[in-house]
């Protein structure tokens, strides 16, 4: 890319040390050369800097580039934030898989730099738009870079959910929740039921049943122009969460509809983002 990004924020982890630290550090490296540097003012408090913070609602205003510094749920924060005003996102790994990031704390400096010089690329990742159908107070509409989970509410009560796929009924499951991802999100929750892994280039949307009290129990993978609701069924209420976010309390009669996005996340990178690569080292298959 050729325009040198000015306006630059930063969202560092509020409870890690390091995070902070170098949040810090990127702040008055860019400071030094001109950008404009910004942070939610809770976050300007936490790394010493207050005159750098805004109110958290304005945080992504005009801003080219967030840089988040934390794990992978710093990144999926990072997002969530910045998502809607089309701002891009470069990952700092400050946590312990680190597998939506870019950069290593090590290489923060060489980063920047390459950042400045509009030395990077842009990774476009899909989006899961997801609708709440509801005469009470759960109506609404998000967004989730990796999944959207309907799950039973109380332990030991399933959840039933009447799936309708592009307006045509499915089936039932009798589960503790169903999950509709992205391919980004199949390495999260989808992941850890049994769901497979896609690579994040592809576009499709995965639903994945969760300890399903029935027969069928693999993941659908979907084409992405594929509708999917999911209707709350039986006496029970469900809980909806995205991106691992509590969301909201589902009553029986709501429902949830799941599609792809228009407009995808955006990523930063530098070089050529190798799938395979990142699964070998974030997942330990190089030690094998």
């Amino acid at each position: 890319m050729s325009e040198t990004p000015m306006r630059v924020g930063l969202l560092p982890h509020r409870d890690r040390e390091l995070a902070r630290d170098l949040a810090r550090h990127a702040a008055l490296w860019l400071s030094e050369r001109g950008v404009t540097v910004r942070l939610a003012k809770p976050d300007a408090d936490r790394i010493g800097l207050p005159d750098l913070g805004v109110d958290p609602q304005a945080f992504t205003d005009g801003l080219d580039v967030v840089i988040s510094l934390g794990g992978d749920g710093s990144m999926l924060r990072a997002i969530d934030q910045s998502y809607e005003a089309g701002v891009a996102v470069l990952g700092v790994n400050v946590g312990q898989m680190g597998y939506l990031t870019e950069v290593e704390p090590s290489d923060l400096d060489a980063a920047l730099a390459l950042l400045l010089e509009g030395d990077y690329q842009i990774d476009e990742r899909m989006v899961l738009s997801v609708h709440v159908e509801s005469a009470g107070p759960a109506a609404g509409h998000w967004y989730g870079l990796n999944e959207a989970v309907v799950e039973k509410s109380r332990s030991g009560h399933m959840a039933r959910l009447e799936v309708a796929i592009n307006g045509a009924f499915f089936t039932t499951y009798a589960a503790d929740g169903v999950i509709v991802a992205t391919p980004t999100g199949s390495t999260a929750y989808s992941f850890s039921v049994g769901g497979p892994i896609v690579s994040p280039r592809l576009a499709c949307l995965l639903m994945t049943p969760v300890s399903p009290h029935m027969l069928f129990d693999r993941t659908l993978v979907l084409d992405p122009s594929t509708t999917v609701r999911l209707d709350v069924g039986g006496d029970r209420p469900a809980a909806v969460a995205f991106d691992g976010r509590l969301g909201v309390l589902l009553q029986p009669g709501d429902a949830i509809i799941c599609r792809a996005a228009d407009v995808p996340a955006r990523f930063v990178t530098f070089g050529e983002h190798n799938f395979h690569r990142v699964l070998r080292a974030k997942f330990g298959l190089n030690e094998r």
